[in-house]
């Protein structure tokens, strides 16, 4: 179940919605993975008409996006790749995340997933793109049990990054978090968080883009 509202713009990582993780009750990890690539699908669907791609960034979800992407038969004429950067000095070094943000923050931390989303929409455009890349992240911590800061089990942070021209915002680039709160063990957060990220991005896609 999800509250809150949206920004109009997330540089810092403010959280702009927040997932209590009770939106799978009653599924199976089977019945995730299938609600994932169905989600996928329908992702990849608006974007076709839009003339947008994807990129995705990931640290506890593993691949998981991605694959969901991948199942999807004629998903290469929109998804174009993914980063699995699991290590703190990845994400510094390939997505662009700020170094002193992981350092005094860790890597479960809005911002991060922000500038993760950001990050891997740039990584992976190119000139005939134009820009018109949209960036998805995950990180979290998957458990079992906390991570080193104490950050709990099934807390994560979905990043997504909508470029201004698609989003009918001012700037370069439109960014947006989502906190996540799953449960049920390893497997059945990192599905979740693969899940919530992309009923989000269906509803920010809502109105379809330009």
């Amino acid at each position: 179940m999800e509250t809150g509202g949206f920004a109009s713009d997330s540089p810092s990582g403010a959280v702009d919605r927040r997932d209590d993780g009770r939106g799978c009750d009653g599924l199976s990890v089977e019945d995730m993975d299938a609600a994932g690539v169905r989600l996928a699908s329908e992702v990849m669907d608006r974007c076709r008409v839009g003339g947008v791609r994807v990129a995705v960034a990931e640290s506890l979800t593993g691949g998981l996006l991605a694959d969901a992407f991948v199942s999807v038969p004629g998903a290469s004429s929109v998804f174009l790749g993914s980063a699995v950067t699991y290590d703190v000095r990845a994400k510094a070094s390939l997505l662009r995340v700020d170094a002193r943000l992981l350092r005094d923050q860790g890597a479960v931390h809005p911002a991060v997933a922000a500038q993760m989303a950001g990050g891997v929409a740039r990584l992976f455009d190119q000139p005939q793109y134009a820009g018109r890349v949209l960036g998805l992240s995950t990180t979290g911590v998957a458990g079992p049990g906390p991570d080193e800061r104490g950050r709990a089990e099934g807390l994560a942070y979905a990043g997504v990054s909508i470029p201004c021209e698609v989003a009918g915002s001012a700037g370069n680039r439109r960014g947006m978090v989502m906190e996540i709160r799953a449960s049920g063990g390893r497997e059945r957060i990192r599905r979740y968080v693969v899940v919530g990220l992309l009923r989000y991005v269906m509803q920010l896609t809502g109105g379809g883009w330009e």
